[in-house]
């Protein structure tokens, strides 16, 4: 496995190929980023940014899913994976962030994982993007690409391919790292079939330190 100065220059050298590396969900503010993370799972940000404009025009508040019908928002969500489940859960979030939080996003890690539909992941993207706490959100790309790196060994969960980066990765560079790793597994080494020693080639010319 890396060491943590590796762990760092690989970041480093995505910062260099990916500048622009940021949330890629549109929102307007905590809420509607909560909402949109919860869409996105097993469904493509492209996809969740086509349909949200719509959805947060019809639904824009807490209370405005709470009191519509659960079959009204599937129908909204037609167009994306698990729609009928992420309805439901959506609308049981907004039941409690009223009840609980004033329909106000709470801040708290434990606050955001005791609404319903709401994972550890879900969390992290909250806190990082909305609130600008340090936080790392291990998704499809940020697992599979720490692993292809060497940064996490094949056999790690999820829980600690995170808890490794926060160990590797100096506290202030959490969040933008969870970003930097996407960008780098989406747009770079994907997981289709390609030619892993271009990934690492752009990697060393691209770190301010050679990578190794």
């Amino acid at each position: 496995m890396l060491s943590k100065k590796q762990t760092i220059q690989m970041v480093e050298a995505m910062g260099e190929l990916f500048p622009q590396a940021t949330c890629e969900l549109n929102h307007k503010n905590a809420f509607e980023l909560l909402i949109a993370v919860m869409l996105s799972a097993q469904t493509t940000d492209i996809a969740v940014n086509k349909l949200t404009p719509t959805l947060f025009a019809k639904y824009p508040t807490p209370e405005a899913f709470r009191d519509a019908p659960v079959e009204d928002i599937m129908e909204q969500l037609r167009t994306i994976g698990l729609y009928r489940n992420k309805a439901k859960f959506i609308k049981g979030c907004c039941q409690k962030l009223i009840v609980e939080f004033n329909g106000k996003v709470p801040q708290e890690r434990h606050e955001l994982e005791s609404l319903p539909g709401v994972g550890r992941k879900t969390a992290n993207v909250v806190l990082s993007v909305a609130f600008d706490e340090p936080a790392i959100a291990v998704d499809t790309h940020v697992e599979r690409v720490t692993k292809r790196l060497g940064i996490c060994p094949p056999n790690a969960t999820v829980r600690e391919v995170e808890e490794i980066l926060m160990k590797q990765l100096p506290k202030d560079m959490w969040s933008i790292a969870h970003h930097r790793l996407i960008f780098f597994g989406r747009y770079q080494c994907t997981a289709r079939n390609h030619d892993h020693n271009i990934c690492l080639q752009l990697l060393k010319e691209n770190s301010p330190i050679k990578v190794q």
